[in-house]
């Protein structure tokens, strides 16, 4: 792995402890009333810290919690369905699916191994969110094939129903619970990260960054309260992201700690990568190459690094870890209107006062890109820096197998 010097350590990834599952709501809401959307949007808005990806799997669980399920059949049917929903609400469905995906990959892979098994249970407390347990795939039939019980509440268990459905029950338990951990393990990576990336930042260094990314404020905060004394240059989009994304103001948080910050357009970038030692930028997205998806004008951050010989370094959590593999910008699973052609007839009609000449451009003509991403290719990139550790690109399709195999 290429660095600017800085001998860096791989973390292990930390085991989760299962804890007893928590208590079950006393009124199930109603199956039709759950809003899928709403309760997205809500977690967002409610933690300006929140990651799309986290959210995402927030409100799986929340889904999962408010539904008196009885099968697992009917689990995967209704995680499968509110996905679908979620994923289609969003302009930009890549970091909300890498949460679900995720997650759905961790009720799989659980369901099949009967993970949450009474005969196993004593052996789940020393293990993480993807593999706990192995119990027989005989109890797993059982409880997809019947509901929960024979309704008459004596708990003998002196049935086939009555033994699947407590099975049922145990699984349920345990997604639950582990799906708790997980976001809880989600939500403290950003401290993980930022304890091994700013190590990068050494004194009388400058930054350059852009974006509303956490994890890189997270990264630059820890380096000025590590005593580090480096300068920041900030490039501002023209058009900023919904306040719920961007996050905390970088530009403030970091001029209150007495880090000098220099904002600057994105006209300016070439002009200023003289200036700077490396770059730092978040992700929405990492790919099975090891490149990244990312608010648009990273892939441009990345090819003038390269051309100044300045390292790239991105920092993001593996929940943000995808299975695509893009071979170019125009390869994205997404539609974005980036490029927007007109000719002088359309022009006209948009400008019918004849206040606008023709060939002329208004505001108004500019697409909005604001949630517009593109891709930087893993051979712009130095290395990424997650929670388990500092990768190089080529490592992260073996991250992947890891997390998804």
């Amino acid at each position: 792995m290429a660095s600017n010097g800085a001998d860096l350590p791989v973390r292990p990834n930390p085991a989760i402890p299962i804890s007893a599952p928590p208590a079950e709501a006393s009124a199930l809401e109603d199956p039709a009333s759950f809003d899928i959307v709403s309760t997205y949007h809500a977690l967002l808005s409610s933690d300006p810290l929140l990651t799309m990806p986290v959210a995402a799997i927030e409100s799986l669980i929340h889904l999962l919690s408010s539904h008196p399920l009885s099968t697992v059949s009917e689990t995967l049917s209704l995680l499968n369905t509110h996905t679908s929903i979620l994923k289609k609400s969003a302009r930009n469905p890549i970091a909300v699916g890498a949460g679900t995906d995720l997650f759905m990959r961790y009720i799989v892979s659980a369901l099949q191994t009967g993970s949450a098994s009474s005969s196993n249970k004593n052996n789940n407390n020393n293990r993480g969110i993807s593999g706990a347990g192995d119990a027989s795939k005989d109890k797993i039939a059982a409880a997809v094939a019947a509901p929960s019980g024979d309704g008459d509440g004596d708990g003998d268990g002196d049935s086939e129903g009555d033994r699947s459905g407590g099975d049922f029950h145990a699984i349920r338990h345990h997604l639950l619970t582990n799906g708790r951990l997980f976001v809880d393990r989600a939500k403290e990576a950003r401290g993980s990260i930022a304890a091994v990336a700013r190590r990068f930042v050494r004194d009388g260094c400058t930054v350059l960054t852009s974006g509303g990314s956490r994890v890189v404020s997270a990264v630059l905060s820890a380096a000025s309260d590590a005593g580090v004394r480096f300068r920041v240059v900030y490039v501002q989009s023209p058009v900023p992201r919904p306040s719920h994304r961007a996050g905390p103001s970088l530009v403030r948080d970091l001029r209150r700690k007495g880090v000098p910050v220099a904002a600057i357009g994105e006209a300016a970038v070439a002009y200023a990568m003289g200036k700077v030692d490396l770059v730092i930028v978040g992700a929405e997205g990492v790919v099975e190459n090891g490149g990244v998806i990312n608010r648009i004008g990273t892939y441009q951050l990345g090819l003038l690094a390269k051309s100044a010989a300045k390292p790239l370094y991105v920092v993001a959590e593996t929940h943000k870890f995808v299975r695509l593999y893009p071979l170019g910008q125009y390869d994205l699973p997404i539609e974005q209107t980036v490029l927007d052609f007109k000719v002088a007839a359309e022009e006209e009609e948009r400008g019918s006062d004849g206040a606008m000449e023709c060939g002329s451009v208004a505001d108004g003509d500019l697409p909005r890109v604001d949630d517009a991403v593109d891709f930087t290719p893993p051979d712009l990139i130095t290395a990424l820096v997650t929670e388990v550790g500092v990768h190089t690109p080529s490592a992260v399709s073996e991250e992947l197998i890891k997390i998804w195999y």
